[in-house]
């Protein structure tokens, strides 16, 4: 699994990234959209982790901006403000498989990454 991490918060991008590394699971990080758009062109990935506030962009934005290049990526949006039902309701909207609240406990998010590749669309190609 190739997973790309943006958030505007170099710390917390930087732990994920070597956190998942520890688990076999490659990261790339950014912490604007201008360097995630950037990786998107390099590299392909199976699903990105979007912080929803980005300087200068939000992480719905970027979401589609980043199809344009990679279309059928998955996403897990996060986010650390706001209310929850706000945010569920954007995030579902934008056509997210997951959102999280900050603080992000590792292991949740690889669940809900394993389980964002095992949707729909995945399940068709294993039966």
């Amino acid at each position: 699994m190739r997973v790309l991490l943006v958030d505007d918060e170099i710390e917390l991008v930087t732990t994920l990234a070597e956190r998942l590394a520890l688990r076999d699971i490659d990261a790339d990080w950014a912490t604007t959209a201008p360097e995630a758009l950037r990786l998107v062109q390099e590299h392909t990935y199976d699903i990105a982790v979007l912080d929803v506030k980005i300087p200068n962009t939000n992480g719905l934005d970027l979401k589609k901006q980043i199809e344009e290049v990679q279309p059928g990526l998955h996403f897990i949006f996060v986010t650390g403000h706001g209310s929850r039902n706000d945010f569920e309701r954007g995030v579902l909207e934008a056509g997210a498989e997951y959102y999280m609240v900050k603080p992000i406990s590792i292991e949740l998010l690889i669940e809900r990454m394993n389980d964002s590749l095992r949707g729909p669309d995945q399940r068709g190609e294993d039966a």
